[in-house]
């Protein structure tokens, strides 16, 4: 299963709102995915308690199914200047080398002036650092506000880029498995 992750837990957020766009968008290649929504996972239990020796039980099946997942995309919002701390948080709490080594990761960021530049640099260097194959064509939604109407993407060259970043991202996880190099066919 390939996933998208929506990088934050604000509510009606509109990394939620491509993440759907993103979904429709894959499906229209035949594949399937399944948007794992930070705003869906409830984090409480580690607020009160961030390192426990047991994970709540809806953090832990969240990342077993990245785990296990043939791939992911995050799309992620800045927030001032970098990516959401309930996301790193996130991170903090995945297996290594199971999440992170040889998993095929492309991005999608949104923001304002600079479309989540600066939050997407700073999460391939995380990835990068975790061994993760990162998808190169990255795309950058520039004041995302002004691009949303009705729950779609209202500029066709915005729609085209996210086009082609799904179908070369769908032709490079293929490409790594049929080498058994991505992370559900090296063993």
């Amino acid at each position: 299963m390939k996933y998208i992750i929506s990088a934050t837990n604000r509510p009606e957020s509109n990394s939620r709102i491509v993440a759907g766009i993103l979904q429709k968008i894959y499906k229209n290649f035949n594949c399937s995915t399944e948007i794992i929504s930070l705003r869906d996972v409830s984090f409480q239990k580690l607020i009160d308690n961030p390192y426990p020796q047991t994970l709540p039980e809806n953090v832990r099946q969240v990342i077993l199914k990245l785990n296990t997942s043939s791939a992911f995309t995050i799309v992620c919002p800045e927030y001032n200047g970098s990516f959401p701390g309930i996301f790193k948080f996130f991170i903090d709490h995945w297996t290594y080398p199971e999440t992170f080594e040889y998993r095929p990761i492309a991005f999608v960021g949104l923001g304002g002036r600079f479309g989540g530049l600066r939050p997407i640099e700073q999460l391939q260097q995380v990835m990068g650092y975790r061994n993760a194959f990162i998808y190169p064509e990255r795309v950058f939604l520039q004041n995302i506000d002004n691009l949303l109407s009705d729950g779609e993407i209202i500029d066709q060259e915005i729609m085209s880029l996210l086009n082609q970043q799904a179908e070369g991202f769908l032709k490079f996880i293929e490409a790594l498995e049929e080498k058994k190099l991505s992370a559900s066919t090296r063993n």
